[in-house]
């Protein structure tokens, strides 16, 4: 059994797949971890029930010898929502399942949670509740009877104690909970997102309780969990942290405490609240500082999170860091498992770089780094980003080829393909298909589409529109993974691509098709970039329907056929309907970032609950639209296989509903859904064309 030269554990919360869960707690044993931690996902899943899951796992996974020493810890539950008689039966069935490595966590669990499930909670006496929590709970292990809190009943009778000694370690960070601590713990366990600072502080109360109260300070076990965020380099980390919610709700409720030791003012605190509040994430994390989340969470790559890890162990004297993912998702927890290795692998006499851009030496002073890299890898400390790594050749190549497909959105392509082959499709409906031109129309939308989403992106970044925290965004550029003047160069070269496809469509289909090329060019450049930007002059909508619906459609009938059609005009109503949606339903969502910007839209210029309504319009309308015209015979009755469509339909109108309501959550990806909706519903209609063909009607 690996057992890793210094203890550090892993925090988990309670959500997700729980065989992932049992598995990354398998995976932290097999390398060395002293044990995991498991806490409550309010109003998610049970924690008591995933730390059932990962003792069985642990305990039928090779036996006593292979699993000797990790312990699974409750971090923490609370005597509000369980009762003490409770958590003592839950102690001895754990204790029962993985013999003498079980650890109860004890607090008071969130008030506001509590509130809302219309559980009492008093600030002043919830310090009483958990410490005679604490007593009833040790008296049942120590098959002691409880007298009944009613008169005149039985008194409470444990049916069995735990064969083993369960720990019991306090989970709060009020002053009276860290010397509650002290008086009667086995240990304390340290909340996310504490600094070095305020943490410090607290352990050193906790020393001082113990003492008082005549114990070991020593005896007393110290966690605390260390919020992570790990990426390729500790810039990429610092911008996604900025972009998760989790991340900036927990900036926005730190202690004023906290703030003042890590030496910040609560006014900022104040104003990123303000903004979550007002689930204004975008704002919320562009007000977070770097140095904020350095300071409150450990941020950048593995060896980044190891050095910030050892800051804590020596500067505090924090026994047992406890490393929490930020995401808990299989490639983060590889990430900290390494990481965990490369903290404990530090040579005790090392001084470690940490990720603050301080040296801590083992005596826990720190001072500016004028070290190079550590022997193990540890990157040199430095108060910029410079410190960053520079990433391998296959990193190099991998970053770029991501930077490439972010830009272009080859996944919103199929907004410029649908059209294309609906008009193509009604062309082999009448009998007049050529292959050559309609692979050619398909390539040059494509084109024209690529280099109107880059052109996009670099004029919203240079208008402050999109930013590292911009929600649904590209951050391509904001990231620096390509630069402004590489987008533009990729730009032009789809654009012209897209001219050299027109060239050869004219020299099949004449002159007509330099009209169409030209508008379309227009169309793409003018979108957003100056001098037409007709995007933010509140034509965006308008435009891209005629655009994507009559111009598309119809000219893409015109290069496979040569001919005009007056019955593709009308195909292309329902067609361009479903593509303005998609930009609509985009400029709904983002009406708050687009007026910070001071730019214009349709849906900034009518207000959310007129953009509401234009919305629904425009995807039922393109349903009624179909209709109308198969009534009319316009189109052939085949072409209402689109109401197939109906399941993703409804989809995006609940989305809709429930944002006119407030929810802003609910249409955060109503672009991605109307966009489905208008694959799904173009496609049917595509298909119900050529199998009108074949059956004749």
């Amino acid at each position: 059994m690996r057992s890793l030269g210094r203890p550090i554990g892993l925090g988990l919360a309670a959500r997700g797949d729980v065989d992932d869960v049992v598995g990354w707690a398998r995976q932290a044993r097999d390398q060395g971890l002293d044990s995991v931690w498991v806490h409550d996902s309010y109003f998610e899943r049970d924690g008591v029930s995933f730390a059932t899951a990962i003792a069985l796992g642990i305990a039928h996974d090779g036996g006593d010898d292979d699993a000797a020493g990790f312990r699974v810890a409750l971090g923490a539950a609370n005597p509000f929502t369980r009762h003490p008689v409770v958590l003592a039966m839950t102690g001895s069935a754990l204790d029962e399942i993985l013999p003498g490595r079980i650890v109860l966590g004890m607090g008071t669990g969130l008030p506001l949670r509590l509130r809302q499930m219309g559980i009492p909670y008093d600030p002043d006496t919830a310090v009483q509740h958990v410490s005679q929590a604490i007593d009833q709970i040790r008296a049942l292990w120590a098959g002691e009877r409880l007298p009944s809190v009613t008169a005149g009943l039985p008194p409470i009778q444990p049916m069995f104690a735990p064969t083993h000694r369960i720990p019991i370690v306090i989970a709060a960070y009020r002053k009276a909970f860290v010397e509650l601590a002290g008086q009667k713990a086995d240990g304390y366990l340290a909340r996310p997102a504490e600094s070095i600072a305020s943490l410090r502080g607290i352990l050193e109360r906790l020393r001082e309780a113990a003492r008082a109260a005549g114990r070991d300070p020593e005896a007393i076990e110290t966690a605390g969990y260390l919020l992570s965020l790990v990426d390729k380099t500790r810039r990429e980390a610092l911008n996604r942290a900025k972009r998760e919610p989790f991340v900036i709700y927990m900036m926005s409720v730190l202690s004023d405490i906290s703030l003042r030791r890590a030496g910040f003012d609560t006014e900022l605190r104040d104003r990123i609240a303000t903004a979550w509040r007002a689930e204004d994430y975008t704002s919320a994390g562009n007000l977070i500082p770097d140095e904020l989340l350095d300071a409150f969470m450990l941020c950048g790559t593995r060896e980044d999170v190891a050095a910030g890890a050892m800051a804590y162990h020596t500067q505090t004297g924090l026994a047992l860091p406890l490393l929490q993912p930020v995401l808990q998702e299989e490639r983060q927890i590889d990430e900290l498992i390494a990481a965990a290795a490369i903290f404990a692998s530090i040579p005790r006499a090392a001084a470690v770089p940490s990720s603050a851009g301080v040296t801590v030496s083992m005596s826990g002073a720190a001072a500016p780094s004028e070290m190079g890299s550590t022997e193990i890898g540890l990157p040199a400390a430095a108060p910029s980003l410079a410190g960053d790594r520079r990433l391998g050749f296959e990193d190099r190549v991998r970053r770029g080829a991501g930077a490439l497909y972010e830009i272009l959105r080859p996944f919103a392509f199929t907004a410029s393909v649908i059209p294309v082959l609906a008009g193509a499709a009604l062309a082999w409906v009448d009998d007049a298909w050529s292959w050559p031109p309609f692979l050619l129309a398909l390539l040059g939308a494509v084109f024209l589409h690529a280099g109107t989403n880059i052109v996009n992106e670099v004029y919203d970044v240079r208008k402050g529109v999109d930013s590292i925290t911009s929600p649904r965004a590209s951050h391509a550029i904001v990231k620096g993974r390509m630069r402004e003047r590489t987008a533009l160069v990729i730009a032009g070269t789809a654009f012209a691509l897209a001219v050299v496809v027109g060239i050869m469509l004219v020299a099949l289909r004449g002159p007509a098709i330099v009209v169409l090329g030209v508008l379309g060019l227009i169309g793409g450049w003018g979108y957003t970039a100056p001098p037409l930007e007709y995007k933010n002059r509140g034509l965006g909508v308008p435009l891209v329907f005629l655009l994507m619906g009559p111009l598309m459609v119809e000219g893409a009938y015109f290069a496979v056929s040569g001919q005009w059609s007056a019955t593709a005009l009308v195909l292309s109503i329902p067609v361009g309907l479903l593509v303005a949606a998609i930009l609509h339903g985009n400029e709904w969502r983002d009406i708050r970032q687009d007026t910070r910007a001071g730019i214009s839209t349709m849906s900034a210029r009518i207000g959310r609950r007129w953009a509401h309504y234009g919305y629904v319009a425009l995807v039922l309308g393109a349903y009624m639209a179909l209709a109308i015209a198969v009534i009319a015979r316009a189109l052939p009755a085949w072409s209402l296989l689109a109401i197939l469509s109906l399941p993703f339909l409804a989809q995006v109108i609940r989305s809709a509903e429930l944002g006119a309501s407030g929810q802003a959550r609910a249409i955060s990806m109503i672009d991605m859904q109307t966009a489905r909706l208008h694959l799904a519903f173009g496609s049917l209609v595509v298909l119900g064309l050529i199998v009108s063909r074949i059956a004749g009607a």
